[in-house]
């Protein structure tokens, strides 16, 4: 193995992909726009838990619960508004989030000790709506069982009689453990820069070279096939590792600057915590070039070698959207499985659980594995004629 010929190819093919601004482009995309997701999707979620606190509620046929509305009137933040004439159709046209409607014989049945008739209509698809109709059918709830036990105890029974079981929620999980189910997103971005960081290179050393008919004399130097194939799979990986480390240093300093309190969420991302998540996910700035690399071989254009880059790109969105059905977490047999076991280091590194060596270096010892298969089959591909002198 000849070190400076591998250098010569790297340094080479990462001079000419960034001289491209395609490729600086590129991996400055895939660094910023992960972290304005999060940070535009975390202050939507914000912004509506903190309305929430300050709700106006309309209300049709406020006059017939005198009692109803004093009592939601002196909770804090609730301001109660008159409600529109048809509240259905005000809520289907979203004109509103929802309305509380009472009935006319809502006094009488309170009054009779009976259950009194209100209707909310809300509509529960909208997701800015939500948290605030959540609230109001919470405050209801809590009325009818304050004005229930008031009831009881006027007849001399135990407010306590009417509960046949007493549930106390006793929450284990921490708030970093919490926090990591709504970050959970952040494992697929940087997946997402690991690949799509050395993309532009990858692709241009290859199938480009290909196309503009450059490959054929570089292939003609006698030199090992599989030297050029590092070299230009170091040069890709290269812009895979800066893009990475650049979305994980932007997305920790975005999340830092979020009201993420109003969350009732914890977030803490230091030195270790950064290092931890980029040996977690740092396998995969090797094995995507190296992916990218030996399709790349199967095209004839770059264009074509780009078509491929969507359907490689789909398989790292596999584990977000598995979360989702599936818990990946606390799942050894998962480690060894590239792309899943660095998913999954990578949730316990943000939940705070503690990772292990062992399931580090599992997880960092099968991406190479990989590596080194894809290399050697890129370089067979290489080696035929009819993929070097073909167009």
């Amino acid at each position: 193995m000849n070190i400076h010929r591998i250098k010569a190819v790297a340094v080479k093919e990462f001079t000419d992909g960034f001289r491209d601004k395609r490729a600086v482009y590129t991996v400055l995309f895939s660094a910023i726009f992960g972290p304005l997701m999060i940070a535009f999707l975390l202050n939507q979620i914000a912004g509506q838990e903190k309305s929430a606190n300050e709700i106006k509620i309309p209300v049709v046929g406020r006059q017939y619960a005198p009692v109803l509305m004093n009592w939601l009137e002196q909770q804090a933040g609730v301001e109660i508004v008159d409600g529109p004439a048809d509240p259905e159709k005000a809520v289907s046209d979203r004109t509103v989030d929802f309305v509380l409607v009472v009935d006319k014989d809502f006094a009488k049945q309170f009054g009779d000790s009976r259950p009194a008739k209100v209707q909310l209509f809300g509509d529960s698809t909208r997701t800015t709506g939500r948290p605030a109709l959540r609230r109001v059918k919470s405050l209801l709830q809590g009325f009818s069982g304050q004005i229930g036990g008031m009831r009881l105890a006027a007849h001399g029974v135990s407010p306590s009689i009417s509960m046949a079981v007493r549930v106390e929620d006793m929450e284990v999980s921490s708030a970093r453990q919490r926090a990591a189910m709504i970050f959970n997103v952040i494992p697929m971005f940087l997946l997402l820069a690991a690949f799509t960081g050395g993309m532009q290179i990858a692709t241009d050393s290859t199938a480009g070279e290909r196309e503009r008919g450059s490959l054929e004399p570089l292939m003609l130097n006698p030199v090992p096939k599989w030297e050029l194939v590092t070299g230009k799979w170091l040069a890709a990986v290269a812009g895979s590792l800066a893009s990475m480390v650049l979305t994980l240093v932007i997305t920790s300093n975005v999340l830092l600057r979020l009201p993420l309190e109003d969350l009732g969420i914890r977030f803490q991302m230091g030195t270790q915590e950064i290092l931890l998540l980029l040996a977690a996910v740092g396998p995969m700035a090797l094995l995507g070039p190296a992916m990218i690399i030996y399709l790349a071989c199967f095209a004839k254009s770059y264009k074509e070698a780009q078509s491929y880059m969507g359907f490689m790109i789909s398989f790292v969105t596999i584990p977000g959207v598995l979360s989702t059905f599936y818990p990946i977490t606390d799942r050894p047999w998962m480690r060894p499985i590239p792309i899943l076991g660095q998913y999954s280091l990578s949730l316990d590194v943000l939940g705070g659980h503690d990772v292990s060596a062992l399931g580090v270096a599992t997880a960092a010892a099968s991406a190479l594995v990989c590596v080194g298969i894809l290399l050697r089959l890129a370089s067979a591909k290489l080696s035929d004629e009819k993929v070097v002198f073909g167009r």
